[in-house]
């Protein structure tokens, strides 16, 4: 909810926010604590955690380097002679890398849309701790407003104030010199 920065609209009391309720509404990532219990459209079992992790494995360097040292391996064990279970055209080690890929692409969509799940859940509560924020800020602005709306009527009973006070003090000093004439005068007669 959006207010015009021209008509911020009716000014509220300065006691409507308290400090300590300010300071509770801004603790940092309070609105994600409410998601931590937030279930995944894959759900947490222990397949949805352990199929992530395996698609999450799938991207780092010790897969890369591990499948690179296994294919190598396999290569050259049958066309050296060794072994003979999957000679030249590797029809064996085609069909393990459609299988690997069957099992990997499924996988890896499973971890993408958990992540953009978590994403999601943290976008959104980004957004409530923003709006939090700039909700505090109002808050903050309209009791600034209204204190110095109070400041200056303030200042001005003040100023009403010490003009009245200069203005007794200028008839008690204009009365003080007609009671020391007035006396004077009735030294100098007697």
């Amino acid at each position: 909810m959006s207010q015009n920065p021209t008509n911020p609209g009716p000014i509220a009391s300065p006691k409507t926010v308290t400090p300590p309720d300010l300071l509770s509404d801004l603790v940092h990532l309070r609105f994600h604590h409410a998601l931590s219990p937030l279930e995944s459209v894959f759900g947490n079992d222990w397949f949805a955690l352990k199929a992530e992790a395996f698609a999450r494995f799938f991207g780092t360097p010790v897969f890369l380097i591990s499948q690179t040292v296994v294919v190598l391996t396999w290569i050259g064990l049958n066309v050296a002679g060794i072994v003979h279970f999957d000679i030249y055209p590797f029809i064996l080690l085609n069909l393990a890398f459609s299988l690997q890929a069957a099992y990997a692409a499924p996988l890896i969509l499973l971890a993408q849309t958990r992540q953009a799940d978590r994403d999601k859940a943290h976008a959104d509560a980004d957004a409530r701790h923003r709006e939090a924020i700039a909700a505090a800020s109002a808050e903050r602005e309209i009791q600034s407003g209204t204190q110095t709306s109070v400041l200056l009527e303030l200042m001005k009973q003040n100023t009403v104030l010490t003009e009245q006070t200069q203005e007794l003090s200028r008839r008690i000093e204009a009365l003080t010199k007609d009671m020391h004439e007035v006396l004077h005068k009735g030294d100098k007669s007697a």
